[in-house]
C-alpha cells in the first residue's frame, strides 16, 4: 500500500520516515518530495509497505503524531491524477 504523509517538518529525512514507519511492519521504500531547483523537502512524501494490514495500522496510529514538532498527516495515498 502506498502511504501520502503530509506536514513533514523539513528537516526530517528519509532514514527518519523510514524509521517511524518500520514500527508497524516492513518498509519497502520512502521518498521525500523535493523542489528540483532548491533540491529542499517540500514538507511531504510517500511510504510504500508491502502489507496492507501493517500500512492501515501504521496509517491510523500515525496520523497527526508528532515528529520534530509537527502533526504529520498520514493516509493512503491516491493515484496521481492527469493534469
Amino acid at each position: 500500500m502506498n502511504i501520502y504523509v503530509g506536514n513533514l517538518p523539513y528537516s526530517v529525512s528519509e532514514d527518519d520516515l523510514k524509521n517511524v514507519f518500520e514500527e508497524f511492519g516492513e518498509v519497502a521504500s520512502v521518498s521525500i518530495i523535493t523542489d528540483k531547483y532548491s533540491g529542499r523537502s517540500k514538507g511531504f512524501g510517500f511510504v510504500e509497505m508491502s502489507i496492507d494490514s501493517e500500512a492501515s495500522e501504521a496509517i491510523s496510529s500515525l496520523n497527526e503524531s508528532d515528529l520534530k514538532g509537527r502533526n504529520m498527516r498520514v493516509n493512503e495515498a491516491k493515484p496521481r491524477t492527469e493534469r
